[in-house]
């Protein structure tokens, strides 16, 4: 039976591409990440924290994205995240992977 809630689940491998693309328009720390993900979805997606620390992690492992120490504008510290040039290659690569994805899951679905 389908859920009711108006919440999705994120589905497994759009986590990075989501956290680069909010990472495309300026750094950010990890809440300003999770909240804007929400925001911009009509809070249909939520980003459960368990999550997004270990995909950050990747991320930077992989040096798509860097992080330094800042003072938040509640003045407290937090690790601020934003794209390195190798992290703007690969938004870019999986924004049109992305699309090659949805176009084919809309074909499957009968939408296109």
């Amino acid at each position: 039976m389908p859920n009711s809630s108006k919440q999705t689940e994120l589905l497994q491998g759009t986590l990075n591409m989501l956290i680069l693309q909010v990472l495309s328009r300026g750094k950010a720390n990890g809440y300003e990440i999770a909240k804007q993900i929400e925001e911009r979805s009509g809070d249909a997606l939520i980003v459960d924290h368990g999550s997004l620390y270990p995909a950050l992690r990747r991320l930077e492992a992989n040096d798509w994205i860097s992080a330094q120490w800042e003072t938040s504008p509640t003045n407290r510290k937090a690790r601020y995240y934003s794209l390195t040039p190798e992290g703007r290659t690969r938004i870019e690569w999986e924004r049109s992977r992305w699309t090659a994805t949805r176009i084919a899951i809309e074909r499957v679905m009968g939408n296109a």
